[in-house]
This record gives C-alpha cells, sequence and structure tokens, in this order.
C-alpha cells in the first residue's frame, strides 16, 4: 500500500514538476498573437486572453511558483529550526521569551493579509514574496520544532548526554533534532503544500508577479472571464497547481508511513 502510494504521489507530482523546471527549455519563441480566447489555428491549448498560446505560457509559468515555494520553506525552516531547538534547551526562561513572543505578535496576523498589508507599501518581487512568505511561516514551524524538541529534551537520555559532557551543538543536533525529524518531515510535507497555496493565492492577486506574467496562478485569474469560451487557460494551469500539492502531500504520507514501519521492525 505504501508503494503504491508513492508510485501514486511519484506520478502526480512529476507532471507539474517538470514542466515547472524544464518546461522554459521547450517552449520555443512566442509566435505571432491570435484572437484572444480562440482554439486551434496551431495553438495546441488555445489562446489567453491577450491572444499568446497558452501551451506556451503553461510551459513559462509553473518555475516561479515551484522555486518561491521551495525558498520559503527552506528559509522558514532555516529560521525556525535553531529559535525552535533554542527555546526547548534553554534553561534560561528570558531567553525562551525573548525568542517565541515576537513570534507570537507574528503567529496573530492572517498571513495573506500581512503580504497583502506589506505589498501595499512596497512591491515585491519573486525574492519578496519567498521572504515574506518564509516570515509568515516561521511563527508556527518555530512552535512545532520547539514542542518536538521539547518532548524529546525531557528524556533521561539527554540529561545523560550533559552528564557525559556532550556539547551543546552535539545534543541539540545530533540527539534532539534527530529524534525530532519524522515530526518535521510531516509537518514539512503539510507546510509546503501550504506553501504553495500562499504562494500562487498572492500571485493570483497581483503579489509579487507582474500582472501579465507567464504563471500558473496569474494565468487562472487573468483568463477566468474567457472559462466559459476557451476553458484550457484555466484549468490546464489550475490542474497542475492541484498536482503539485496533492502530489507532493501523497509523497510525504508514503515517506513517513515508510518510516513509521521500519521504527516497528526495530526489536
Amino acid at each position: 500500500m505504501t508503494r503504491h502510494r508513492f508510485a501514486l504521489g511519484l506520478t502526480i507530482v512529476a507532471v507539474p514538476l517538470l514542466l515547472a523546471l524544464l518546461g522554459p527549455l521547450f517552449a520555443g519563441e512566442p509566435g505571432p498573437r491570435a484572437p484572444s480566447f480562440t482554439l486551434g489555428g496551431g495553438h495546441w491549448l488555445g489562446t489567453d486572453f491577450v491572444g499568446r498560446d497558452v501551451g506556451r505560457q503553461v510551459l513559462h509559468g509553473g518555475r516561479t511558483v515551484v522555486l518561491t515555494a521551495l525558498a520559503a520553506t527552506a528559509l522558514a525552516y532555516l529560521v525556525a529550526v535553531p529559535v525552535g531547538l533554542v527555546s526547548a534547551l534553554t534553561h534560561v526562561r528570558r531567553l525562551e521569551e525573548l525568542l517565541m513572543r515576537p513570534l507570537d505578535v507574528l503567529l496573530a496576523v492572517p498571513s495573506l493579509l500581512l503580504i497583502l498589508l506589506v505589498a501595499s507599501v512596497f512591491a515585491p518581487g519573486a525574492v519578496g514574496l519567498a521572504l515574506l512568505v518564509a516570515l509568515v511561516n516561521v511563527p508556527d514551524a518555530a512552535r512545532i520544532v520547539r514542542a518536538a524538541a521539547g518532548e524529546v529534551a525531557a528524556r533521561p537520555a539527554v540529561e545523560a548526554l550533559r552528564m557525559q559532557g556532550e556539547s551543546w551543538w552535539r545534543i541539540a543536533v545530533g540527539y534532539v533534532g534527530r529524534s525530532s525529524l519524522r515530526t518535521l518531515a510531516a509537518d514539512a510535507g503539510i507546510r509546503l503544500t501550504g506553501v504553495l497555496y500562499l504562494v500562487s493565492t498572492a500571485a493570483f492577486l497581483g503579489v509579487g508577479v507582474a500582472p501579465d506574467a507567464a504563471d500558473w496562478a496569474v494565468m487562472v485569474d487573468r483568463n477566468r472571464t474567457g472559462l466559459f469560451v476557451q476553458p484550457w487557460a484555466v484549468v490546464v494551469p489550475a490542474l497542475l497547481i492541484v498536482a503539485l500539492t496533492m502530489g507532493t502531500n501523497l509523497l510525504f504520507d508514503a515517506a513517513l508511513e515508510k518510516s513509521s514501519k521500519r521504527k516497528g521492525r526495530r526489536p
């Protein structure tokens, strides 16, 4: 069952991922524009709201979504993991409060609202959008790291390591971090899906991308007026975003289930 789920997830996620990463290499040069929202005429997926070839836009449109989501997730954990580990292992209450209380303030503000507020003052590009999405994901991620690490840090083994004179780095990363890996991997799968949704929603609202950019989320937004005339301009990019999120979740679920079974076989 786990193997079938992994194969299904890999199959589903492979299509949008390959299109996102390799699509621009096969897109070719842009041809002459045709009438808006038409089918045929050499355009195998029809044309979009300004007469551009939808197939070419699809090949170009996934790289920004995928790379921004991956960068935002990695940046969020790059901050959240050390903050969570320090908070869980420190015996200084003031340090824990100093690290976690500012994150509680960020946690109180809805993620999309914060992104839109910042975007109303500054115009972030793809890099700025990745930083903003990473920022709004740090509080949640840090709390999960702290909770997982706190449970491990309370074990007698950690106290034994301290008494043996092991360094803080070895205890935090070598034991506590490794013991929390399954929890963090599960969170990473869910978080990447949420980040993909947030990046797509922000792009749909025009944050981080140009209004006429070749981006799957922008394509859904700009072409929805012609949904019943030329549906492929909306349906194809929307399905690719759904496949990317669904496949990612299936892959992480299968990997965690396999890891759990291995752990259960240990004597």
